[in-house]
């Protein structure tokens, strides 16, 4: 069992019009149930055997029941003093079947559903669940789809089964969809293997990766490396120059600055000790105490001051050391060309971004490619076609329908998504440099079936 974590202290939630704190939660394993108290403060729910109504009766069928809206004798304002006595949700759901004038006419199904939403709106009650990719994609695609470029959740499995993730992975994955893909292949690799992040821009975005909970060890073979410099890894021009070098050689920089403010506080100092002593008048003992003790107490903030500032400039060139060495690392994977994979699923065209990563990746393995649009795959199609180097290429759009399964009311369901979006996926081979653009094109020709060339040259004249 996994117990929830101390960052979810002290920190308001809300959910669905409802609002909560997670203190009492911490210590609690993952699927306890809990009740929301007022304030907003939760509690362990007590299993107790449900108070099923004792009304049995039901009608054969809803044909003559009018949604009217005089069904019902409570009001609003009667509900909201029954809340503000300290009645619990359940009471309320009883009272609410009890002065219904329509619940007793109503079939056995009918009557199910309506306790199950009387229940859902004034009963607060909360599981707490173990985040997971399933969970975390169903709830960004329902809520947020614009943030994982509409993937539905069928389609991110697909991905995870054609590129053949699992644990011992050399991963490169790019995508634009707020970490949740990054953190779907950590799942599956289980914290073996190195995977490298290729991110636009000034840093990668891993918003739904925090949301895994995943421990620190998983994200210590976690590599980053910015688009920016790919075409110069590739070219050999790569350098990381730009960047400070290691902060024990900038040490003696920071001294030296630190001499100078010190000589300039020092004339500070006696320049401020000047116009006292020149001073014709006669100043008191306290008056003179007075004073020095303002000027300790500027020193001394200024000491301190200046101390704060040498502390963040130590902690930014620290930071910007390990992102060096960080960058230095993910650059030497990326020199290997073994990668054992490759995902992309991005807002930019996908056909350069391909064409470059996959430089990256080792012979006979597997690359997949996820875009919200056809056309821009069916072009990337082509161009891996014309460059040679894959086998296997397959455009694939998945079709997912849900399914209402209950005792003898199974059915599909009346919504359904359009679309999921579209996949590319392929295997690499060794690519032969020495190809022309005619051998291409006549390798091309050669791939097509032998039965369409046969009844091409047997066309009368």
């Amino acid at each position: 069992f996994k117990y929830l974590s101390l960052l979810c202290y002290f920190r308001k939630i809300i959910f669905e019009k409802q609002w909560f704190y997670l203190d009492n939660a911490i210590g609690h394993i993952y699927g306890t149930t809990f009740e929301v108290t007022s304030g907003g403060n939760l509690q362990p729910k007590q299993e107790v055997e449900e108070t099923t109504t004792e009304t049995k009766e039901a009608g054969t069928d809803n044909r003559n029941i009018v949604d009217d809206g005089k069904s019902q004798k409570l009001t609003h304002d009667d509900i909201k003093a029954l809340k503000d006595k300290g009645i619990k949700g359940q009471e309320i759901v009883q009272q609410l079947i009890e002065n219904s004038t329509t619940f007793r006419d109503k079939t056995e199904f009918a009557q199910d559903k309506y306790i199950k939403k009387k229940k859902k709106k004034y009963e607060a009650v909360i599981t707490i669940v173990k985040p997971s990719t399933r969970i975390l994609s169903t709830m960004y695609y329902a809520r947020e789809p614009g943030k994982i470029n509409h993937m539905r959740y069928d389609t991110l499995a697909q991905m995870l089964t054609l590129g053949n993730i699992h644990a011992g992975n050399k991963m490169i994955v790019m995508e634009t969809c707020a970490g949740l893909v990054l953190g779907a292949v950590m799942e599956r690799m289980g914290g073996y293997g190195s995977i490298i992040q290729m991110y636009p821009g000034g840093g990668p975005v891993r918003a739904a990766t925090s949301c895994f909970g995943f421990p620190k060890p998983f994200f210590d073979n976690l590599h980053e490396f910015p688009l920016s410099k790919v075409q110069s890894l590739l070219s050999g021009t790569f350098s990381t120059e730009t960047l400070p070098a290691d902060p024990e050689e900038n040490a003696l920089v920071e001294e030296e600055s630190n001499g100078l403010s010190e000589d300039k506080q020092t004339s500070l100092q006696e320049s401020e000790e000047e116009p006292a002593t020149e001073a014709p008048m006669e100043i008191s003992p306290t008056e003179e105490q007075d004073t020095m003790d303002i000027n300790t107490e500027d020193v001394e903030f200024k000491e301190n001051k200046e101390k704060e500032n040498k502390e963040n400039v130590r902690e930014k060139q620290i930071k910007q050391w390990e992102r060096r060495k960080k960058l230095k690392e993910a650059a030497a994977l990326l020199r290997e060309k073994n990668a054992d994979g490759l995902i992309i699923a991005s807002k930019f065209h996908p056909t350069p971004l391909l064409l470059s990563l996959l430089e990256f990746v080792a012979p006979s393995r597997p690359f997949v490619v996820y875009c919200q649009y056809k056309e821009p795959l069916l072009e990337c199609y082509t161009k891996l076609r014309e460059r040679g180097g894959v086998i296997n290429l397959k455009l694939s759009e998945t079709w997912l329908r849900n399914y209402q399964v209950l005792p003898d009311r199974s059915h599909p369901k009346l919504t359904m998504s359009g679309g999921g979006g579209y996949l590319l996926s392929g295997i690499t081979v060794v690519l032969e440099k020495g190809k022309s653009d005619s051998s291409n094109s006549e390798a091309l020709k050669m791939e097509e079936p032998s039965s369409k060339r046969c009844k091409l040259q047997d066309l009368p004249c």
